[in-house]
């Protein structure tokens, strides 16, 4: 089945982008596994922006509470002391950037969780801004810098940036497999590893086409151990689940 334009209709106003790119990741795993080693593990990851994930949560409850402002010698209550903090030392308003992740974390057991392996799903929010664009690119330099693989996919058709190139031009280098029309939509893998003791940089890249198939990416575990990574076979999983013609 080819691949479908999820910003424009009949797609969009049918299943949300959000819909779609939370499930994904999900169908991803479940292709992944049955080539997984026993000794890795994959999960999802889905964090959409700093309004709508919380790590430490504290929560009020909703039925009535008495509030005891006593002292407690004179009336049997427990004393309580209020601590009110110092003022801050710096106070400044800021341009938060939301930060929206859609991503399969790999991670190999034998060595500590050793995270070997990142799948990340490219949404608007990380396409938006310079700031946005930036954080995408340097988050995903940062992972090939540490040995991860990492794979890019971008089916945002609405937003004319390709942050798989901005990711290249943090290792000073181009992809000849784009030319000078760098495509919008593509799936990439790019990978960091010695030979012989010299650093080099590998990628697989594709440009992705509304109407065509979705490629096959290597996922490495290992400098010598690749899994594959059927975009096509999560995609359309994915599409039959949400009921996308």
């Amino acid at each position: 089945m080819p691949l479908r334009d999820h910003f424009r209709p009949p797609v969009w106003n049918k299943v949300s982008w959000e819909g779609f790119h939370a499930m994904w990741p999900a169908a991803i795993i479940q292709r992944l596994l049955p080539q997984l080693p026993e000794d890795y593990t994959a999960e999802p990851r889905v964090h959409l922006g700093t309004n709508f994930e919380i790590d430490v949560c504290a929560f009020e409850p909703d039925y009535p509470r008495s509030v005891h402002h006593g002292s407690g010698a004179d009336d049997g209550g427990v004393a309580t002391a209020v601590w009110a903090p110092p003022e801050p030392t710096l106070a400044v308003d800021v341009d938060a950037s939301e930060q929206y992740a859609y991503e399969v974390l790999i991670f190999d057991q034998t060595r500590a969780r050793l995270l070997v392996a990142a799948v990340e799903l490219v949404s608007p929010g990380n396409k938006d801004r310079p700031e946005s664009r930036r954080a995408f690119v340097t988050k995903c330099a940062a992972l090939i810098g540490q040995g991860v693989s990492v794979s890019i996919v971008d089916l945002v058709t609405i937003r004319n940036f390709n942050l798989y190139a901005e990711t290249l031009e943090q290792i000073g280098v181009t992809d000849p497999a784009f030319g000078k029309s760098v495509p919008a939509t593509y799936a990439a893998t790019c990978r960091g590893r010695k030979v012989h003791e010299t650093p080099r940089f590998e990628s697989w890249a594709y440009p992705l086409v509304i109407g065509q198939a979705l490629p096959t990416l290597p996922l490495w575990l290992t400098d010598d151990l690749a899994i594959s990574l059927d975009l096509e076979a999560s995609y359309e999983d994915t599409c039959r689940v949400l009921r996308i013609a």
